[in-house]
């Protein structure tokens, strides 16, 4: 008799995340219940599919695993979050069980990370500048300024999963790499392949410096108008990250001087209002929140939401491994 697996995402979410080689595999695997109703999730909706389950496979949407839903599971052994952040569904009654939780930020963050990489040459080859230079009749005007992807300094904020993905690809490159990450150690730093150093270091050194720092308190505005201004001239800031990170105010005011260009999928408040002078500033891309899944890349996460249950079932580590002394440092 396979495990009994709870699908705890409402039908319009299961869609984006599963197709049906997915569903095969779960079937597979174990008895599967799922939500039938859209809409949001109500406690009684939730405790009948999750009851009796082995595990829980959540995604975006799924409301708080409190102690009452927890009750009609007095077997589960693993929550699986086919999704980002686990601090929305995991509680304290969670941890006080023993369950383990996985998130699906690695495979997530293997979007980002290819989202940064393609701001990173784009901008670098000054591509945004030159295609509406051509489009307007141009040819050639300003390649003087274009600049490869070959011994410049890329600068890394935050080396999670984004942040250590984008590190990897990168190493496909003949760059420096520096860091900063106040949890990271030297030799860790190290054995990605970059430099780890102080922020205010990383900023007035690197040609380009890609944000993938989590949205915490002490991020709040980390990138501020002091910070902004150690930065090279023509240094490109790209943020993958969350709006919050960056002070945009002060960004305005240095892309207004015109030093910096800035690469932003996201900002703060989003979207930001429709006169907001980030949309017009030709030293300024905004692209709307697609670093990470979207259409056909969200089912990332469900195939590794499975991957991690063969692997649970198989007795051998999670990859996407959450572990409760780790949420205060989590976005």
């Amino acid at each position: 008799m396979g495990v009994r697996i709870a699908v705890l995402a409402e039908p319009r979410i299961q869609q984006r995340i599963f197709g049906e080689k997915h569903w095969e595999q779960l079937n597979a695997l174990g008895e599967v219940a799922r939500i039938e109703q859209e809409g949001p999730m109500q406690p009684d909706a939730m405790m009948a599919v999750i009851e009796g389950a082995d595990i829980a496979i959540t995604s975006w949407g799924c409301p708080a695993l409190t102690g009452d839903i927890l009750e009609s599971a007095p077997e589960l052994k693993g929550v699986l979050h086919a999704a980002g952040t686990v601090k929305g569904i995991v509680t304290p009654d969670v941890w006080r069980r023993g369950i383990r939780v996985s998130s699906a930020n690695g495979p997530l963050g293997m979007g980002v990370a290819e989202t940064a990489l393609g701001f990173t040459i784009a901008s670098l080859k000054h591509m945004w500048w030159l295609s509406q230079s051509t489009r307007q009749g141009g040819w050639g005007s300003g390649k003087d300024r274009v600049r490869e992807l070959y011994q410049v300094t890329v600068g890394v904020i935050g080396g999670g999963k984004a942040g250590g993905h984008y590190i990897r690809l990168l190493r496909n490159f003949d760059v420096h790499i520096m860091i900063y990450d106040p949890v990271m150690t030297a030799e860790q730093a190290a054995a990605m392949g970059a430099q780890k150093a102080e922020l205010e270091v990383v900023l007035a050194a690197s040609d380009v410096v890609s944000i993938h720092a989590p949205s915490l308190p002490a991020t709040y505005k980390m990138i501020n108008r002091e910070r902004l201004a150690v930065m090279k001239d023509d240094a490109i800031l790209i943020n993958t990250a969350r709006g919050s990170i960056v002070d945009e105010e002060a960004l305005v005011e240095e892309l207004r001087k015109g030093r910096l260009f800035a690469c932003l999928d996201v900002t703060d408040p989003e979207p930001p209002a429709p006169d907001h002078p980030l949309r017009s500033m030709p030293n300024c891309i905004l692209t709307p929140h697609i670093a990470g899944a979207v259409n056909n890349g969200v089912k990332r996460v469900g195939q590794f939401a499975i991957d991690e249950l063969k692997r649970l079932l198989a007795g051998t580590p999670l990859e996407g491994e959450v572990r409760e002394e780790q949420m205060s440092t989590l976005a």
